[in-house]
Formats: C-alpha cells, structure tokens, sequence
C-alpha cells in the first residue's frame, strides 16, 4: 500500500494536527498526535504488517512471507537467513543471539536463548597467559574465541513452536538460498564494511576467496558478491532441517575450522548443542508493561533496572536531552553497569538475582544516592547488594504482523565479520564471542566492559552480552518493538529509545535519530554523539562528567504500534537500512 504525504502526516491520529505556536505549553505538546505535521523524521507506516531491518532486501523478504499468510514469527526466520547473506558482518549462521517472541492471541511472550556456547574442553584460563594476565588475541583473534553457533538451532526452534505452521523451514530458507546463490549487488552496507574487514578477511584464503579480489582488496560498489558455498550450507538445513548443519560435513568443516585457526571445539559440542526457551524478563515503566531477554543477556534486567531508577523523576518535565535529563541517565546507568559486572551470568552456571535487580524498591535504594547537581565519580560506586529486594558489531531486526504478534531479534558474530575466518567449503563466517567472557576479574573485554566469576569461561557455558531484544506494551496491547547492535552500548541505545517515546513524546524516526550518550561504569566518560548542544556539553562537565566525542554508534530497528497504525523506523546511523510494510 501506497501512502500519500497526507495520509502520512495524519494516519495514526486521523487529522492533521496544527502547527503549533511558539508559546504553546508542554502540556499542549503532550497532546499532539505522535505524526504531526512539525515532525523531524517521519517513520514509514503500514495497516498489515512491518519488518524493520538493518538492510533493506532482508526486511522485504520478510514482508513478502507475511504477504504470503506467515505471522511474524516466519517473517522473523525468513528475514534472519537473508541477513546472513545480505549482511554477512554480522547477520548470521555462524553466531548467536536472542529472540523474544510475542503472540497476540495467547497474551504470551517467549524468549529464546541461542547464544553461541564454549566447547566441553573450555576452562576458566582459556584466555590467560602462562603468568595469568589476560591475552587479548586468545579471545579476539583466534580460534579460542570461536563458540558453538546458535542461530540455526534457535530459528528452528522459533519455527516449529511458534511459526504459522503454513511455511516449512526449506520454505523460509529459500529466499536466502537464493540471494547466495545468484549473487547480490554491492551496495550501502558491503559498500562500507568490506573494505574497512579487508586486513581481517585476507588473513584466511577461505574467506579472501569470497570477499575479496585476488590481490586482497575489497569488491567495488555495484559489483556482485556471490556466496555458492554457503548457499550449500543453506540448502543442507532446509533438506535435512538443524542436523544438515550440526552434524554431517557442515559440521566438520566448522569444527576443522576452528581448531585449524587455535579453538578446541568438537564434533559432539555441536551436536549437543540446543537452543532454550527462557521465561522473559518483565518490568513496568509510567504505566507500560517492558518485556525483554534474561540472563544471559544482561540487556532486558539492566534496562529495567535503568528505567525504575528514572521513574522517579520528571524527564518530560527537564526536557528531550537536556542537560538536566542526560545527567540522570548517566547517573542511573553507572548503578546498572557496575551491578552487571558483578552479578550477571550464565543462569544454568550461576544464580542472577533477578527478581533484585529489577525490583522498585531496589531502585529507590539506588536512586538516594543520585545528586541531581553533581557526577558521581565511578570510583565511589561499587555494585549494589539485589538480593535482599528478591522475593523467593551484531543486529538487530523487529517484527509485527496484522494481528499484533511481534519479534524483537538480535543476534551476533561479535566484531564485524566475526573472527574473519569462512569455514572452507560452507561459507559460514564463524563468531569470536567468547570474548564476551571475563577472563579473569577486572579484565575488560573488546568493548571496555568488566566482569567477574559470575561470567568466567567454562565448559558448555554461554558467555554474558548486552543485547536487549526488547517490547513495550500499554494497556495491555503492543506498543514498541526495538533493539539494536553497538556492543555495550545496545543497554543505552534501548534504554533511549523507550525515554524518547514515552516520556519526550517522539515518534518512531525521532526516537531513533536522535543523538545518543552512554556510560558504562568503568570507564568514567560519557560518550556522546553528535548534535548535542555545546550549552548541554558545558553543564554536563561543570557537574563533574568526563565527555568523550564518538561517532554515531548502534543502529536500532523500531516499530511503534499506535491505534492499529505500524511506524517504522530503521536507523540512518548504517546505510542500507530498510522499513518495509504493506
């Protein structure tokens, strides 16, 4: 369906708003339809169904099942493979993440675990030297770092429980069979990626031989990427279903692979390998009800942490990134990251404390200690004690078809390209995740973050991530879809994207590119992009913030569900990104 400038500016309040004058209250504000005609981005709308992906041909193979009958759980599969082909730095087969399924109908949401996972012969020194300091390249560049992947696992799983039933998993996988298979331009996203992952690609001639040119530069824009080994791989799980990928040939090339390039993986961790439904995380914010992914994301408890300590103040009162609201998410965030170094893990390893974590009472504990005037120093902030308030480069794609089921999915090769290595014959990139581990206490992993026991490497362990696959429901009907890539910084991007709706009033498109900060603890900085005021800069560093300029990071996929209308958003901060709704 076609949508004209009016039906655009008006659909999801049913008229036209006028434009406001200067003097108008916050109040009136508060009261204009979300599409107004003063809007700075506008979101793409559709009645029927919407993926939002971060590459645009995966999002319309996904809205082409839902046109076909699926629900959103086989537009999620369909789009999932596609992005293995279409975005291979970090959509995948050779890596993991999360899912949180919503189905309408049921009043029910699932989350699905297929984090990637240490092999049986890893130990808790894996990644430690012969004096026990933390090697880096161990975990980041070889074979060590390399886990058991879940995504196949996971999308199956996802399929048979809770698909439509009208579509197979051969079905679902045929649009990315044939995208690998017939080649697909060079365009937006490869365009940029290709060239800056050359080094790490051309280390291996499986993985030079299809991304690169023979003298190891990257492909031009407009020049075709063809993937045949992998459309092999591909058309293995569509005949033989998860076994054409953990067991068989496919399987031994991945395990040769890994062990070639230093790992320790076996045929039997891949086989053994399963996905799991876990019950998700839930919290409630100014009157929503948040649904997002357990441990061993730290994502869903942190934001909901975050979040029960802002209830407490009047953001839409302070203002859309002012200075006086910037602080307390800074403040709020350096609580939630300090807890999640000490007490988030693996729950088949450990005991998370939950219930805790995202406890109100827990948050009012923590908010004491909040100075609206003045930055606490990272030095002075230990991890706070849940237990007592307990009653007994990745992406990101959401999902909602007509009826209200929703997928909020992210998943992961961990840096661009994963390790870089193709697995030779199968065109399967494989992950370095296991660099999400903390290797030892207080050693900070690629993205800066700390950790402790809780998240030390074992055998058959799933290491922690901050991915946050995250719904927003109000009066008990589907409001928000979201989540996005960006390492540690996918807490803060989440986190942002729910403030920017329900508390500053932003559509879709406004919540997604508006600037964003983030601060995780350790290191005592708030990074910041671009397009904050100086006056806002000035404030934040006479309260005692140290200020770090970084580049536009993250990349959240969006849909906002208002009164029957679904508003798209796909973040600009990628190229190639795409809504796509009928």
């Amino acid at each position: 369906m076609r949508f004209s400038r009016r039906d655009l500016l008006a659909g999801a309040a049913g008229l036209l708003a006028p434009f406001p004058a200067l003097a108008q209250t916050r109040r009136q504000q508060q009261q204009e339809p979300i599409i107004s005609t003063y809007a700075r981005a506008l979101p793409v709308l559709a009645e029927h169904g919407m993926v939002v992906s971060q590459e645009e041909r995966a999002s319309r193979v996904g809205v082409e099942i839902m046109r076909a009958g699926g629900n959103a759980v086989d537009a999620a599969i369909a789009t999932g493979f596609a992005l293995a082909v279409t975005l291979p730095r970090a959509g995948n087969i050779g890596g993991g993440g999360f899912m949180v399924v919503h189905l309408a109908r049921e009043k029910k949401s699932i989350a699905i675990d297929y984090r990637e996972m240490a092999g049986g012969l890893t130990t808790p020194s894996v990644f430690l030297d012969g004096r026990g300091e933390f090697e880096p390249e161990k975990s980041q560049s070889s074979g060590l770092g390399v886990g058991v992947p879940g995504t196949v696992a996971g999308f199956a799983l996802a399929r048979e429980k809770y698909g439509s039933g009208k579509f197979t998993l051969a079905e679902l996988l045929a649009p990315a069979i044939a995208l690998a298979r017939d080649g697909i331009e060079i365009d937006a996203d490869l365009a940029d990626s290709l060239p800056q992952a050359a080094a790490r690609l051309g280390r291996y001639p499986s993985s030079k031989a299809i991304f690169l040119r023979e003298d190891g530069t990257a492909p031009k824009r407009g020049e075709r990427l063809v993937q045949t080994d992998l459309a092999g791989t591909l058309s293995s799980i569509a005949r033989e279903g998860p076994r054409g990928f953990y067991e068989g040939e496919v399987a031994r090339k991945i395990v040769a692979a890994a062990n070639e390039a230093g790992g320790r993986m076996t045929l039997d961790d891949m086989k053994t390998y399963s996905a799991v439904e876990r019950p998700v995380v839930r919290g409630s914010y100014r009157g929503r009800e948040i649904v997002s992914m357990p441990p061993p994301s730290s994502g869903g408890v942190h934001v909901i942490e975050i979040l029960n300590i802002l209830e407490g103040y009047d953001l839409g009162e302070l203002g859309h990134n002012s200075a006086d609201a910037l602080h307390l998410i800074a403040e709020a965030s350096k609580l939630a990251f300090a807890d999640r170094a000490a007490h988030l893990g693996d729950p088949d390893f450990v005991r998370v404390p939950v219930a805790g974590l995202v406890s109100k009472k827990y948050a009012e504990a923590l908010r004491a200690a909040i100075s609206t005037q003045r930055a606490r120093p990272s030095s002075e902030i230990s991890p706070g004690k849940p237990q007592p308030y307990e009653s007994d480069q990745t992406t990101h794609f959401s999902v909602v078809d007509g009826e209200g089921n929703a997928v909020a999915n992210t998943y992961t090769l961990n840096f661009s390209y994963g390790l870089g290595l193709v697995a030779a014959g199968t065109g399967v990139l494989l992950n370095n995740e296991l660099d999400d581990f903390a290797a030892r206490e207080n050693a900070p992993n690629a993205y800066g973050l700390l950790g402790g026991a809780a998240n030390a490497p074992g055998p058959r362990k799933r290491p922690l991530s901050s991915m946050s696959p995250t719904l927003v429901f109000r009066d008990g009907e589907l409001e928000i879809v979201t989540g996005s890539p960006g390492g540690s910084r996918i807490i803060s991007i989440a986190l942002q994207i729910i403030l920017n709706i329900v508390d500053f009033n932003l559509n879709a498109a406004e919540a997604t590119e508006a600037p964003r900060i983030h601060h995780q603890w350790m290191p005592d900085q708030i990074d910041f992009e671009r397009g904050l005021s100086i006056d806002t800069l000035r404030i934040l560093e006479s309260r005692g913030h140290k200020l770090r300029p970084t580049r536009a990071f993250g990349s959240a996929q969006t849909i906002h569900r208002v009164r029957g209308v679904l508003m798209g958003a796909a973040d600009s901060r990628q190229r190639g990104t795409g809504a796509v709704g009928y």
